[in-house]
């Protein structure tokens, strides 16, 4: 398939207009007719409804292959330019909003640095597509176990530190006064669903054992991890966070994971061989491993 073709469809499927797509994508409504008509052609098989503009059964199946094709199409761009291009003066470094801890925050230089703060999927991309140097990412894993990282690219990772992981509850919450926590038991309370600003409800599911428990009661779709933490404290629902972020919240008491045996891991993420300022600061992490 021709990628043109394939991100002209992306495009429309995404905007569900034929019109919104050509302005987005600098075509007449024409040349992003045909461009589907060719595609759907190469295909044998239509892939968009035209009233209302609709992917088909066949063009969600195309969506869920699309984006990850079109990522590592981007990757191998930016992987062939990094290779080719002249030394940087400066750094991008793109983190999940948990990963950036007080020894990550120690190791910055003083100056040259640009922080981009993103969820963890889109760490991995911005590494993958060269928009960042570097990524740390983070995530809920057993003692010395690697995070399962989305595969877009043939990105190197290591890990760079790891610390025990705290439920935030309101103050007055029933299982406040507890000296640790198992999460089998809290299967069945109320949560907050913010899978970039703290840690994925899949990975609690996971932790757990599976099922599909762990329901979420108000879904935050942001980075700040302040703001979370506020929701947790005021009880519009518990959050699972590493124990440097969940400690000293107004109004919230932070209870460790006692069960099973899990952490909070930071991985930092890179392309090739770094150089330059991002090679020293993978090598000031790795000291502090």
């Amino acid at each position: 398939m021709d990628p043109h073709l394939l991100r002209t469809y992306v495009t429309v499927a995404r905007l569900a207009s034929f019109s919104d797509a050509a302005r987005e994508l600098g075509y007449t409504q024409s040349a992003v007719s045909q461009h589907i008509a060719a595609l759907e052609q190469n295909l044998g098989t239509r892939l968009l409804t035209r009233r209302p503009v609709a992917p088909t059964t066949a063009g969600e199946r195309l969506l869920e292959h699309a984006g990850p094709l079109l990522l590592r199409l981007d990757a191998a761009r930016a992987d062939v330019a990094r290779l080719a291009a002249a030394p940087s003066h400066g750094l991008t470094l793109a983190v999940a909003p948990t990963a950036l801890g007080p020894t990550a925050l120690a190791a910055l230089p003083p100056a040259g640095v640009t922080l981009r703060v993103l969820g963890r999927d889109h760490v991995v991309a911005a590494v993958a597509e060269g928009t960042a140097d570097l990524g740390l990412v983070d995530g809920l894993a057993a003692p010395s176990d690697p995070l399962r990282l989305p595969d877009v690219a043939p990105l190197t990772t290591r890990g760079v530190g790891e610390e025990p992981v705290s439920v935030l509850l309101p103050a007055a919450h029933p299982l406040a006064r507890r000296s640790g926590l198992r999460l089998c038991d809290l299967v069945d309370a109320r949560w907050l669903d913010a899978p970039d600003a703290g840690l994925p409800l899949s990975q609690l599911r996971a932790a757990a054992g599976g099922g599909n428990g762990f329901r979420p009661a108000l879904r935050y779709d942001g980075c700040d991890v302040r703001l979370l933490t506020a929701l947790a404290a005021a009880g519009h629902g518990l959050t699972l966070l590493p124990r440097s972020a969940a400690a000293g919240v107004p109004g919230g008491i932070a209870v460790p994971v006692v069960e099973p045996r899990v952490v909070h891991r930071v991985e930092i993420v890179h392309a090739a061989t770094p150089s330059g300022a991002a090679r020293v600061l993978v090598e000031a992490w790795a000291a502090h491993v």
